[in-house]
Protein backbone atom coordinates (compact mmCIF):
# COMPACT_ATOMS: atom_id res chain seq x y z
CA UNK A 1 0.00 0.00 0.00
CA UNK A 2 0.78 3.78 -0.93
CA UNK A 3 1.65 5.54 2.69
CA UNK A 4 0.24 8.78 3.18
CA UNK A 5 0.88 11.62 5.71
CA UNK A 6 -1.55 13.96 6.71
CA UNK A 7 -0.85 16.63 9.27
CA UNK A 8 -3.89 18.53 10.25
CA UNK A 9 -4.78 20.02 13.99
CA UNK A 10 -8.47 20.22 13.21
CA UNK A 11 -10.28 16.81 13.33
CA UNK A 12 -13.06 17.56 11.11
CA UNK A 13 -10.71 18.50 8.66
CA UNK A 14 -8.07 15.79 9.36
CA UNK A 15 -11.76 13.09 8.90
CA UNK A 16 -12.37 15.01 5.64
CA UNK A 17 -9.03 14.59 3.93
CA UNK A 18 -8.50 11.25 5.17
CA UNK A 19 -11.91 9.58 4.66
CA UNK A 20 -10.79 10.95 0.63
CA UNK A 21 -7.46 9.45 0.99
CA UNK A 22 -8.03 6.43 1.71
CA UNK A 23 -11.10 6.06 -1.26
CA UNK A 24 -8.17 6.80 -3.27
CA UNK A 25 -6.70 3.59 -1.50
CA UNK A 26 -3.62 5.38 0.32
CA UNK A 27 -2.91 4.08 3.40
CA UNK A 28 -2.79 7.14 5.64
CA UNK A 29 -1.11 7.89 8.63
CA UNK A 30 -2.71 11.07 11.05
CA UNK A 31 -0.16 13.70 12.69
CA UNK A 32 -1.56 16.82 14.52
CA UNK A 33 1.49 18.96 14.54
CA UNK A 34 4.55 19.97 12.99
CA UNK A 35 6.87 17.64 15.70
CA UNK A 36 4.88 14.77 15.37
CA UNK A 37 4.96 14.79 11.84
CA UNK A 38 9.10 14.84 11.80
CA UNK A 39 8.94 11.99 14.10
CA UNK A 40 6.35 10.07 12.07
CA UNK A 41 8.89 10.63 8.96
CA UNK A 42 11.79 9.38 11.14
CA UNK A 43 9.90 6.48 11.49
CA UNK A 44 8.09 5.63 8.07
CA UNK A 45 8.77 6.55 4.55
CA UNK A 46 5.68 8.44 2.93
CA UNK A 47 5.59 8.85 -0.98
CA UNK A 48 3.42 12.09 -0.32
CA UNK A 49 2.45 14.15 2.57
CA UNK A 50 -0.67 16.57 2.84
CA UNK A 51 0.67 19.44 5.42
CA UNK A 52 -1.10 22.26 7.57
CA UNK A 53 -0.02 25.61 7.38
CA UNK A 54 -1.35 26.89 11.15
CA UNK A 55 0.20 24.20 13.12
CA UNK A 56 0.39 24.15 17.14
CA UNK A 57 4.34 24.23 17.57
CA UNK A 58 6.41 24.12 14.77
CA UNK A 59 3.91 25.45 11.76
CA UNK A 60 3.61 23.43 7.99
CA UNK A 61 6.23 25.30 6.46
CA UNK A 62 9.14 25.00 9.23
CA UNK A 63 7.98 20.97 9.17
CA UNK A 64 7.99 21.00 5.52
CA UNK A 65 11.43 22.30 5.39
CA UNK A 66 12.63 20.00 7.80
CA UNK A 67 11.59 17.11 6.76
CA UNK A 68 12.56 17.72 2.92
CA UNK A 69 16.09 18.31 4.27
CA UNK A 70 15.96 13.80 5.23
CA UNK A 71 17.22 11.48 3.46
CA UNK A 72 14.95 9.88 1.29
CA UNK A 73 12.79 13.15 1.71
CA UNK A 74 14.29 15.68 -0.86
CA UNK A 75 11.69 14.82 -3.55
CA UNK A 76 8.67 14.01 -1.65
CA UNK A 77 5.79 15.47 -2.24
CA UNK A 78 4.10 17.91 -0.04
CA UNK A 79 0.94 19.92 -0.72
CA UNK A 80 0.43 22.71 1.66
CA UNK A 81 -3.49 22.41 2.87
CA UNK A 82 -4.26 25.73 4.41
CA UNK A 83 -6.52 28.60 5.47
CA UNK A 84 -4.45 31.25 3.90
CA UNK A 85 -6.49 31.58 -0.01
CA UNK A 86 -5.49 35.07 -0.71
CA UNK A 87 -3.92 36.56 -3.59
CA UNK A 88 -0.09 35.93 -3.33
CA UNK A 89 -0.51 32.51 -1.03
CA UNK A 90 -0.07 30.17 -3.16
CA UNK A 91 3.30 31.51 -4.69
CA UNK A 92 4.90 32.24 -1.13
CA UNK A 93 4.12 28.25 -0.67
CA UNK A 94 5.86 26.75 -3.38
CA UNK A 95 8.30 29.13 -2.76
CA UNK A 96 9.02 28.30 0.51
CA UNK A 97 8.96 24.15 -0.21
CA UNK A 98 5.45 22.69 -1.26
CA UNK A 99 4.70 21.21 -4.52
CA UNK A 100 0.95 22.10 -4.82
CA UNK A 101 -1.45 24.03 -2.32
CA UNK A 102 -5.05 22.76 -1.80
CA UNK A 103 -6.83 26.10 0.20
CA UNK A 104 -9.23 25.39 2.92
CA UNK A 105 -12.05 24.52 2.82
CA UNK A 106 -11.64 21.90 0.85
CA UNK A 107 -12.85 21.31 -2.77
CA UNK A 108 -12.99 17.33 -2.91
CA UNK A 109 -13.02 17.07 -6.51
CA UNK A 110 -9.56 19.63 -6.98
CA UNK A 111 -7.96 17.76 -4.02
CA UNK A 112 -8.27 14.47 -5.83
CA UNK A 113 -7.04 15.57 -9.10
CA UNK A 114 -4.22 17.08 -6.91
CA UNK A 115 -3.48 13.97 -5.40
CA UNK A 116 -3.74 11.96 -8.47
CA UNK A 117 -0.78 13.90 -9.74
CA UNK A 118 1.52 12.66 -7.33
CA UNK A 119 0.39 8.96 -7.30
CA UNK A 120 2.98 6.85 -7.78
Amino acid sequence: MTKVLVVEDDPLNMELVCEILRSMGFTVHEATNGNEAIEKTEKELYVLIVMDIMLPGIDGIEATGIIKSKPGYEKTPVIALTAYAMKGDRERLIEAGFDDYVPKPVDVPDFIEKVKKYRK
